[in-house]
């Protein structure tokens, strides 16, 4: 919660009055003298500063001569890890004087779930210690309000750029004369900049206890303003409205981002509500995710016909897309929207993050909107960005066992897609040591998945996907396809997603137990395998196979 300012060198970061200074994380302070040496190159860049210059720069303070400009120097020298015959900062010019050389750094985004930004620098004002101490005490009191998981911090910028990672921003501008302090504060929703609340604050500079009452008062404002735009983004689904907010959150990401297996138990009383009130569009959001549970829950090994996913995706596009209008108050909605439309991969990918984006802008950054984010990204090929959206996910403490686990394996998933294998090795999920039930199907799926295509599976592995025979093995490819690799717009990367699994499945059962379908998205291509023979047939074939054995059980 700490103030983010000052001067930045690369790996050294100078207080703005040169006061003190962090190289490598260990604070550097400075005497008297070696400030004012600091201040007088550093304000001064790229230009030769004489030793006349600076004597009179130092001599102000005490008394000196052109030697000691040179101990100084090499004083300066010594604490900033810099070196006279190789320099990074202060290089010398012989029988002249000193040249400060170091580049600035462009400045370092400012990362928080909410920062305060004073319109001027209050340490120079004169009402400046009065008004960093407001500055403080509102920092204090909000992020004791909010809880240790959203992150407040004091930013010099008072006008938060694109690179800025906020979900907040609280701008406060300072205006003294003849003896008093003006202060308006605004606070905006990032990164829309959307005005949330605005405040006047009324302070007495002759009155300590003015400040106090005012942070007070902004804060709880602040706090109020905030919270209720949780409770907005945790409004719908099904969420009891009477609920805290601390359950209502965890709830969200529950019933949003995974495959819960709530919705697929829900269906009869879905189509109920759906029947008795059919214009409502956040129960038929809450019908689409059961439908959307039904195509990830359903037997993976061939419980669902290529036909039946087609009729339940045709009437999940046709629902949300009938429901827009009427989502676009709740973010909540929004989201499911997007996750829907992105998830059947009807050329929706455009209106999909449109929800998402403008949802995400108004949901306080809660779990909920981090998969589908991630998953958002990933379809563009942007996997540094995904994964960044499901980090940021794992690393949230009140994410319960299952919301971990699935983002753990998006994340898998988009380094599998980049082809990044080193990385992937380092953040491989092991199913059977989460602390959360993974169905044993998906567990199976996942670990053929993230195989490498050039390695022999495990025993056990191995022994489950040769069980499964051709036309199990075929399922398990189709599955994999329609929920990992087909949202991707890289035929190269969805062909990364496929690969392993492929390959596999081809060792064990021929190379025609690969559906000719996903062959063609991947652009491998019957050849490219070094199959003959015609595949429709043999599909064909399979897919009479698995009718007879289901009309014999």
């Amino acid at each position: 919660m700490g103030k983010v300012h000052g001067l930045r060198f690369g790996d050294l970061i100078l207080d703005e009055t040169c006061l003190f200074g962090h190289r490598n994380g260990v604070v550097v302070q400075f005497t008297r003298n070696e400030r004012a040496l600091l201040l007088a190159l550093t304000r001064n860049p790229q230009r030769l500063m004489r030793r006349g210059h600076l004597l009179d720069e130092v001599a102000s303070e005490s008394d000196v001569s052109d030697r000691n400009v040179d101990f100084l120097v090499n004083r300066l020298r010594a604490k900033l890890g810099d070196s006279a015959k190789s320099p990074m900062y202060i290089a010398t010019q012989y029988g002249e004087g000193y040249v400060w050389i170091a580049a600035p750094s462009p400045a370092m985004p400012t990362d928080g779930f909410l920062a305060i930004g004073p319109a001027f620098g209050p340490q120079q004002h004169p009402f400046g210690a009065q008004a960093s101490s407001l500055v403080d005490q509102l920092r204090d009191k909000i992020a004791t309000g909010l809880g240790i998981n959203h992150k407040v911090v004091i930013a010099e910028n008072s006008n938060p750029g694109v690179t800025d990672k906020l979900r907040y921003f609280l701008q406060m501008s300072f205006l003294a004369g003849d003896g008093q302090l003006d202060c308006a504060a605004t606070l905006r929703e990032m990164p829309s900049k959307r005005i949330v609340k605005a405040f006047r604050l009324h302070l007495d500079i002759t009155d300590a206890a003015s400040f106090s009452s005012e942070a007070s008062r902004v804060s709880n404002g602040v706090i109020g303003a905030v919270s209720q735009a949780l409770v907005d983004a945790s409004t719908g689904l099904g969420i009891p409205a009477d609920e805290p907010l601390e359950m209502r959150l965890p709830k969200a990401s529950s019933v949003l981002s995974t495959s819960n297996p709530g919705w697929l138990a829900s269906g009869e009383q879905l189509g109920k509500a759906r029947e008795q009130d059919p214009q409502n569009a956040d129960i038929a959001l809450q019908w689409c995710l059961h439908l959307f549970a039904r195509l990830i829950l359903t037997g993976p090994f061939g419980g669902m016909s290529l036909e039946e996913r087609y009729r339940i995706e045709s009437e999940i596009d046709a629902t949300v897309l009938e429901c827009l209008p009427a989502v676009e108050p709740n973010p909540l909605l929004m989201l499911a929207a997007a996750k829907l439309l992105y998830f059947i991969n009807r050329g929706h990918l455009d209106l999909a993050e449109d929800l998402a984006e403008r949802a995400f802008a108004r949901t306080a950054d809660f779990a909920a909107a981090l998969p589908i984010m991630g998953q958002l990204r990933y379809a563009r090929g942007r996997f540094d960005e995904a994964v960044g959206f499901f980090d940021r996910g794992i690393e949230m403490a009140e994410l319960g066992p299952a919301l971990h686990l699935h983002m753990r394996v998006l994340k898998c998933i988009a380094l599998l897609a980049a082809g990044d294998r080193a990385a992937l090795d380092a953040a491989a999920v092991d199913t059977t040591n989460m602390g959360s039930p993974c169905p044993p199907e998906i567990a199976l799926m996942i670990g053929w998945m993230m195989a490498s295509p050039d390695r022999t599976l495990p025993a056990a592995s191995a022994q489950a996907l040769a069980a499964l025979g051709p036309i199990g093995a075929a399922a398990a490819i189709e599955y994999v396809y329609f929920t990992s690799a087909r949202h991707l717009v890289s035929e190269h990367a969805r062909a990364n997603v496929m690969r392993g699994l492929i390959a596999h499945v081809t060792r064990l059962h021929g190379e025609h137990a690969v559906p000719a379908f996903v062959l063609r998205s991947i652009g491998f291509g019957r050849r490219g395998l070094g199959v003959t023979g015609s595949a429709p047939r043999r599909r064909s074939a399979l897919d009479a196979r698995a009718r007879k054995n289901k009309a014999e059980a």
